[in-house]
This record gives structure tokens, C-alpha cells and sequence, in this order.
């Protein structure tokens, strides 16, 4: 634009107008971020007092140790958490290595006992609805109303709100930025981008596997779309080779490779009904739980309602465009068959239709029992639905796309403050808190029994509750602990407590005996009587100082 002089004037309008959707998606994040989340549940700190819960409470403990250990090789090892194993890898406690080894980098200026699991639930929220509107950006629809509906439907996705309780899995923005890079990754070859999709692969690796494997198949189906269409696809195909090969590197070298878990693929499967069962809909009045369940293991895993404003804004667009997505079906050929594969993992070999299986194909391959969770692998068929659905309905009338992302978001409601909820609780500690900081601040290592493998896995649930607890306030101050709740390992884990309890106390040696493990391990400690003392519910051994000395 040249101004009456002739010279080149700046077009600010025109850069404000494409800055505008990502600036309002990024309001929008933050404004959920700081509305759902406590301060210090974004920012906590040791010497709380309440407890960190469930799940959260083995992220928690294993992202604490990894900050706090020494740099060692590979980088997500802790030599200090599961001594009796001699260390652990924390990758197979969710640690959010991409997260961890960021604040291990700063930890000299962070608090004591902090840890960055609040703080990626946080940016989780804020970067979700911002990357949703790149990822329609793709698609080559930059209007300010189609941006605004996306961005508040991509906050308000059920599946993703529900995964509260497990951080790592909350990283759906990675999802949407492999379809954003799947959009552009088409339409011309570009190393930069290119580079650019490879380490998102291996971001996405680093917060949990799971992403990494639905980020892959959202690259391969570039070079698949491209040899559908009958367009060159070798350069891309090159492209999607490097991906895979970086994350297999990746595992190799953090020591991914090798470990086992316990199995069970189909256990936790995804109901052909959860995508349309309206499961948590504020708008329909359905409660969020329970879930449908077909496998009797619980629905959570395969919880995948798709929201209400989502299905409306698909079944208008497909009715009202239907060649439209005919077109955007074929046009995108490559994906589809991703997704589809996709879907029929999320949906297993054990084909669940309400309470019922509906088809049972037998013993599943080997390889498939690493997918335990199937149900999660329709994340990245949901977030496709929604890019269309708005592509569509923008092609009818933009405003559509803000009324659907304002129907999805209200029908959302309840699971936002159900999250709110989970986030805000601050459930006192059980075990005696302060007097157990103080026992464990003069300690230089902590045996902890019962040992994780020796916890009796059917009615042990209190038992497991009081290891977390103890492990969270003993990663407080990362002293080194001797057992630790892994999700994989190299070797499966043996019981050895008997043997552990009858060991000499080592000095300063703190041995906890929870009370369920008492009755058998108590007498076996040297010199018990003199040595062990109740700590609260549970008995605290160190070693007898002769007097004297």
C-alpha cells in the first residue's frame, strides 16, 4: 500500500486482522487457565498441607526425583527414586520428561519441592485453543468467526477435559499440531516445516508415548494422501521416514526400548456408543460418570462423548455440504485411513456396543498388549471431526462455526468444574505430615515398606494410597527412597521384602513399615524393639546409636 507520496506505508490493519484469532485463542486459554487452576496448584511448593491425589501423586514423585537427581544417562534416569532397582527411568512414571529436564535446567532458582505437573495442566489450556486455530489456518480458513468456534470448541472437547488426574495426557495441543502440520505438509515441500513436524515427533515422545504414536500416524498420512491423489509423495514419504526414525532414536537413547508392562489391550477399549453418548453434557443433563462400560474395567479410558456442539456443527455441515465433504473425504483420503486405523485400535478386538461385547476376535498380537489404554487412540479422529465440521459449516455461514464453539463450550461446563473441583481439593494428608518432613529431613535414605510388588493387589488400595503419600513427602526433599509405582520396567519388579526388613539399619537409614505390612515385617527388623518407634500408623526404624558416642 503506497501512501500520496509514493512510499510503502505500513498495513497495520491487515496484521492485526490475522494476529486478532490467535490473540483472542490465547485470552481464552489464559482466562480458563487461571480460572480452573489454584495458584498453587500451577506454582506449588514443599511443606504443603494437603496431599497430591491418584495418579497425580506418581507423576508428582517421579518428576521431583528426576529434577533433583544428578545429570546422568539416559537424561529421565533417577538413580535416588527405586533404589532397591538401583534407580528408575522416569518416562515410566509419566514424569513429563520434555517438562522435567526444562526445570531441571533451572533448578537453582526454583523453590524447594517444586515440580512442573500443575504447571503443564496450565499451559495445556493455554496452548489448546490457540494451536486449534492454526491447525484451521491450514485448512485455508482464516476468518475471525470460524477461528473464535474452533478455539472454543477445541477447549471445551470432552475427552480431552476428562483426562484430568493425568497431566502428560492432557497434551492434546500436540494432536492439533500434528493435523496443522498434516495440512501443510501437503501443499508444498518444505524443509523448515518439515524439520519443524520432526520435533514435534519427538516433543510429543517426551510427553508420553501414547501422543507419540497418534502424532506419527497424523505424519505418515501426508505422504498416503499424496500417493491417493496420485501426486509425488516420495520427498514426503522421506519426511515421515525421518519422524519415525528420530522417536525411534529418541526411545533408544532415553531407554525407552525394551521395557514391558502388564498387557491387557481391549481391556480399556472405547464403546462403539462413546463418541455419541452424551456422557457429562451440561446441555443434555447427563452425568460424566459412569462411563459406558462393555469390558468391565470402567469406561474412563474409552470415555470419547464428542460434545454437542461438535455433532450439531457435523450433522449441519454433511447435510447442508454434502458433496462439500464428499469432496473433503477424497480430497484427504490418507488421513481417513489413519484415522480409521485408528479408530478400529480405540475400539480393539473386543467390540464393546453399551454393556455389551458385540464381537470378541480372540487373542490379540503380541505387540498390541503395549496399547493397554486403546481407547485413547480416537483423540486424533475427534480433532479431524471438528476441523471439518468448521470447515463446512464456514463454507454455509461463519457465524455457525462461533454458534457451535459456544453450544460446545456450554455444554461442556460440568467437566470444567468437575476439573475445578479435582484441582481445588486440598485433602489432608494421612499420614502424621510434619512430624514424618521432620524424620525424613535427617535421613539419608528411606526404605519403604511394603515394597511396591509386594502390595497385595486385590484389596490394597489403602496400601497404595499410604505408599504415595509417604513417596510424595519423602520427594519433598528427593531422599533417596527405596520402592517406586512404575507403569513399565525392563525387569518385572520381585518382592523382596522379608529379606529388606531383616538387613542390618544401615546409618541413616529411615525404615517405614506401613501398618498392612507389620504384622509380618516388624519382628524381622534387628534389634526392633529398641530400634522402632510409632510414627503415627507407622513404625519408624533407625539405627540404635550406642551410648557414648
Amino acid at each position: 500500500m503506497r501512501d500520496v507520496s509514493g512510499a510503502i506505508s505500513p498495513r497495520p490493519f491487515r496484521l492485526s486482522r490475522s494476529a486478532l484469532p490467535y490473540g483472542l485463542a490465547l485470552c481464552l486459554g489464559l482466562a480458563l487457565a487461571f480460572s480452573i487452576f489454584p495458584l498453587d496448584f500451577l506454582f506449588p511448593a514443599a511443606g504443603q498441607p494437603w496431599k497430591p491425589v491418584g495418579d497425580a501423586a506418581q507423576h508428582v514423585v517421579a518428576q521431583r526425583y528426576l529434577i533433583a537427581d544428578a545429570w546422568r544417562w539416559p537424561p529421565t534416569f533417577a538413580a535416588t527414586l527405586n533404589t532397591q532397582e538401583g534407580g528408575m527411568n522416569t518416562a515410566f512414571a509419566d514424569s513429563i520428561p520434555a517438562m522435567a529436564l526444562l526445570l531441571k535446567l533451572l533448578r537453582g532458582a526454583l523453590p524447594e519441592g517444586f515440580h512442573g505437573i500443575g504447571l503443564f495442566y496450565g499451559l495445556a489450556w493455554v496452548l489448546q485453543p490457540v494451536v486449534a486455530v492454526w491447525a484451521l489456518r491450514g485448512t485455508g480458513e482464516r476468518r475471525l468467526l470460524p477461528s473464535l468456534g474452533v478455539a472454543l470448541a477445541a477447549a471445551s472437547m470432552p475427552a480431552w477435559i476428562g483426562r484430568f488426574g493425568h497431566a502428560a495426557l492432557c497434551g492434546h495441543f500436540l494432536l492439533l499440531l500434528g493435523l496443522g502440520f498434516y495440512l501443510r505438509l501437503l501443499r508444498v515441500f518444505r524443509l523448515r516445516l518439515w524439520a519443524a513436524a520432526v520435533l514435534v515427533q519427538v516433543l510429543a515422545l517426551l510427553v508420553h508415548p501414547y501422543l507419540a504414536a497418534m502424532s506419527l500416524a497424523l505424519l505418515a498420512a501426508v505422504p498416503a494422501t499424496r500417493l491417493l491423489r496420485g501426486e509425488p509423495f516420495a520427498s514426503a514419504a522421506l519426511g515421515a521416514g525421518v519422524g519415525l526414525g528420530a522417536v525411534a532414536a529418541t526411545m533408544t537413547a532415553f531407554g525407552y526400548l525394551g521395557a514391558g508392562g502388564d498387557g491387557g489391550y481391549g481391556m480399556y477399549a472405547m464403546n462403539l456408543l462413546s463418541p455419541v453418548w452424551p456422557a457429562g453434557s451440561g446441555i443434555l443433563g447427563l452425568p460424566w460418570s459412569p462411563q459406558l462400560d462393555a469390558t468391565g474395567h470402567g469406561g474412563w479410558e474409552g470415555y470419547n462423548w464428542l460434545g454437542l456442539g461438535l455433532l450439531l456443527a457435523l450433522a449441519l455441515g454433511v447435510l447442508a455440504r454434502p458433496r462439500e465433504a464428499l469432496r473433503l473425504l477424497r480430497r484427504h483420503t490418507g488421513l481417513a485411513l489413519a484415522l480409521l486405523a485408528l479408530t478400529l485400535l480405540a475400539i480393539s478386538h473386543k467390540v464393546g456396543f453399551g454393556s455389551r461385547i458385540v464381537l470378541d476376535l480372540g487373542t490379540a498380537p503380541g505387540p498390541l498388549e503395549q496399547f493397554r489404554a486403546s481407547g485413547r487412540f480416537f483423540w486424533p479422529v475427534a480433532y479431524a471431526l471438528l476441523l471439518a465440521a468448521m470447515l463446512l459449516l464456514a463454507r454455509i455461514a461463519p457465524v455457525l462455526c462461533l454458534t457451535a464453539g459456544l453450544i460446545q463450550f456450554a455444554d461442556a461446563a460440568p467437566l470444567r468444574a468437575a476439573l475445578a473441583a479435582w484441582a481445588g481439593q486440598h485433602q489432608p494428608w494421612t499420614v502424621e505430615a510434619p512430624v514424618l518432613r521432620q524424620a525424613l529431613t535427617g535421613s539419608s535414605g528411606l526404605t519403604l515398606l511394603p515394597s511396591w510388588p509386594c502390595v497385595d493387589k486385590d484389596g490394597g488400595d489403602e496400601t497404595y494410597g499410604l505408599l504415595l503419600e509417604t513417596l510424595a513427602l519423602a520427594s519433598e526433599s528427593a531422599v533417596s527412597v527405596s520402592t517406586m509405582y512404575v507403569a513399565r520396567w525392563r525387569q518385572p519388579p520381585v518382592c523382596r521384602d522379608r529379606e529388606l526388613a531383616a538387613a542390618p539399619l544401615e546409618p541413616g537409614e529411615l525404615r517405614l513399615i506401613l501398618p498392612a505390612a507389620q504384622p509380618a515385617l516388624a519382628g524381622l527388623v534387628p534389634d526392633g524393639a529398641r530400634a522402632c518407634t510409632p510414627l503415627g500408623a507407622l513404625l519408624a526404624c533407625r539405627q540404635v546409636v550406642p551410648e557414648g558416642r
